[in-house]
């Protein structure tokens, strides 16, 4: 069965960093897209940042709000999908969902709570 557990939430004070993780097991990742997520409160969901397969050259594209600030990676030896995230700010708090996509599939972690707040 194909899991994604995240890892690597929590409570950080504006211009401080986080990195999430998001371990696959079940599968391997060469063939899937993979992106990150968020929910903030009273908002809908947004797309923060993705890539395509390692087939397709993982290319990658990132919301305007987090370029420069975030960044997407993938350890495919690992199973494990990255969100670095520097440089952080208050609208940025945010409940993050990480997601793989292979063919017509949609997988998604469980979410992690990101608070950043003096």
């Amino acid at each position: 069965q194909v899991q994604l557990v995240q890892s690597g939430g929590g409570l950080v004070q504006p211009g401080g960093s986080l990195r999430l993780s998001c371990a696959v097991s079940g599968v391997n990742l060469d063939y899937w897209a993979i992106g990150w997520f968020r929910r903030a409160p009273g908002k809908g969901r947004e797309g923060v940042a993705c890539m395509s397969s390692s087939e397709e050259q993982g290319t990658i594209s990132y919301v305007d709000s987090v370029k420069g600030r975030f960044t997407i990676s993938r350890d495919n030896a690992k199973n494990t999908v990255y969100l670095q995230m520097n440089s952080l700010k208050a609208e940025d708090t945010a409940v993050y969902y990480c997601n793989g996509v292979i063919g017509v599939i949609n997988y998604w972690g469980q979410g992690t709570q990101v608070t950043v707040s003096s």
